[in-house]
């Protein structure tokens, strides 16, 4: 077959070629409860570590405000975010919904976005993760390991989970997020009962007098509590990940919107748990800094051996969620690879059909990652905001992709509609905006912005000069392109097939 192309939108599709497609596929194995098991695992971290720097951002009131914005927030998004993957359920996610909204350089844009946002969120939690297990190793056996390899084992164990299967995949992540919310549970009935809550703990951070409208709830001021949204969205970051398992699930378009909105009432519960209970065994102040402050509360009410033994348990959430977000990066590498947005060979799946390259080369960017910001004070927090950042410019192009696909395909095949339409898509985008200012104005994140500043810069110029001249009609492409008459079930029309010929010699529009 001759090499044909097509150039629109400032961009160049090529033939894919023999056997393109067949080196790059996925196999459903999800249901309902194996897509709110990878939600729920991808997310579940953030209540073991990270929330808690927004106490010390904000103090305990602060972070309260806070929360509630960014739940307003995610509520609006997952509503608009249903819509769309049920209207295109394909591997892309936000990609593919940004690129059949605003043309090619949009949904690279937003695909980039996401991408930092996973690695960073991956090397976030594999960060806490070391230290935790640092924590009980060194309790339990009196074994301490450098911390660079407590990464490396960490990558390496979850590269290898993820590349076996995707139905170990989500099996071993709804396994593992039911642990994790029990020990969540647990830990709260043991505050509890050994008395060992106590409220007034809430608000004891000082005021600080050189903050305007300071005061015992907000020790910091109004302000501050911009610093804090980053922190807040730790309790869901992720859960928005769902939609890149399209074409793992076995409905899709019913499941996934199912399950991103259970999955963020049970998050609303699990972070109302450790919000209300965790600063009341430790105090706020004390755990304003804490890289592991699930531990600290276990240690404030129990002996020395139990609450390693506990922290053990609690372990295994970070590990849940170390599960969960790598199955997010490798699969949005896996979808803009595969479309030629970045190099190809990242999309190849192997016998077990699961993206082992794109899994291995994301493990090797975040470990170099750790690697530079580990020399710096705060690591955690930084990388914290570098994956905060990401997320919040990919939500904040999904949600403008939502009302310009409402109004350019209004006749598009919808399977599951957003109760909040336009209104909810923009309370979530104005939210997500002031989260991405709050990044950026704070002092002590400026390394986390000129981080992104850079790897976009990067990002563009590679595909500028490369990748847009070498693009591939994957799915999202095809639905793309055609207006969404072709590309909508890559399982039905096949791929590279005769769609590919019409579009490519120019007979569809």
């Amino acid at each position: 077959m001759p090499e044909d192309k097509l150039t629109r939108s400032g961009v160049t599709y090529r033939q894919a070629g023999e056997g393109y497609f067949e080196k790059r596929q996925l196999k459903r194995t999800a249901g309902f409860w194996g897509l709110w098991g990878i939600g729920i695992a991808a997310v579940i971290s953030g209540d073991f570590s990270g929330w808690n720097f927004g106490i010390g951002a904000a103090g305990w009131g602060g972070l309260g405000i806070a929360s509630i914005l960014i739940v307003i927030m995610y509520f609006g998004m997952l509503f608009s975010i249903g819509e769309m993957s049920a209207a295109m359920p394909h591997t892309g996610g936000a990609y593919s919904f940004a690129r059949a909204a605003m043309g090619p350089w949009g949904g690279f844009v937003t695909g980039f976005a996401e991408t930092i946002e996973y690695v960073f969120t991956t090397a976030v939690v594999v960060f806490f993760s070391a230290s935790y297990a640092n924590a009980v190793t060194t309790d339990l056996f009196e074994l301490s390991l450098p911390m660079w390899l407590w990464w490396i084992i960490l990558y390496a164990l979850f590269v290898g989970l993820n590349s076996w299967g995707a139905a170990i995949s989500f099996k071993f992540a709804l396994v593992v997020a039911i642990i994790s919310i029990g020990i969540l549970v647990l830990f709260g009935v043991l505050a509890l009962v050994n008395g060992a809550v106590d409220f007034s703990k809430l608000l004891d951070i000082a005021p600080d007098p050189d903050a305007a409208g300071s005061s015992t709830f907000l020790p910091f001021g109004w302000l501050a509590v911009l610093y804090a949204l980053p922190f807040a969205m730790w309790f869901f970051l992720g859960i928005e990940e769902l939609p890149l398992a399209a074409e793992e699930a076995h409905d899709p378009a019913r499941d996934i919107p199912r399950a991103g909105l259970w999955g963020l009432v049970s998050l609303v519960g699990c972070g109302a748990i450790v919000f209300f209970l965790n600063p009341a065994v430790t105090g706020s102040e004390a755990l304003g800094s804490s890289d592991e402050p699930l531990l600290d509360g276990f240690r404030a009410f129990l002996p020395t051996g139990w609450a390693a033994v506990l922290s053990a348990f609690a372990l295994i959430g970070l590990l849940a969620s170390l599960q969960g977000i790598m199955y997010a990066y490798g699969r949005n590498l896996y979808s803009l690879s595969r479309a030629g947005y970045y190099p190809k060979s990242l999309s190849l799946t192997g016998s077990r059909q699961t993206p082992y390259v794109a899994l291995i080369v994301g493990a090797v960017i975040g470990f170099v990652a750790l690697l530079i910001v580990n020399a710096s004070e705060g690591a955690g927090a930084v990388v914290l905001n570098i994956a905060v950042w990401g997320a919040v410019l990919a939500y904040m192009l999904q949600m403008v992709s939502f009302v310009l696909l409402r109004r350019r395909f209004p006749n598009a095949r919808r399977p599951w509609v957003s109760p909040t339409g336009n209104a909810g898509a923009w309370v979530a985008f104005v939210i997500a905006a002031v989260t991405f200012v709050g990044v950026l104005i704070n002092p002590d994140y400026r390394p986390a912005v000129i981080a992104i500043v850079i790897f976009y810069v990067v990002g563009l110029l590679v595909f500028g000069l490369y990748g847009r001249h070498r693009l591939v009609l994957s799915p999202e492409e095809e639905y793309a392109v055609t207006g969404g008459l072709h590309g909508y079930d890559p399982e039905k029309e096949g791929l590279g097939g005769t769609i590919e010929d019409e579009i490519l010699k120019g007979h569809t529009d």
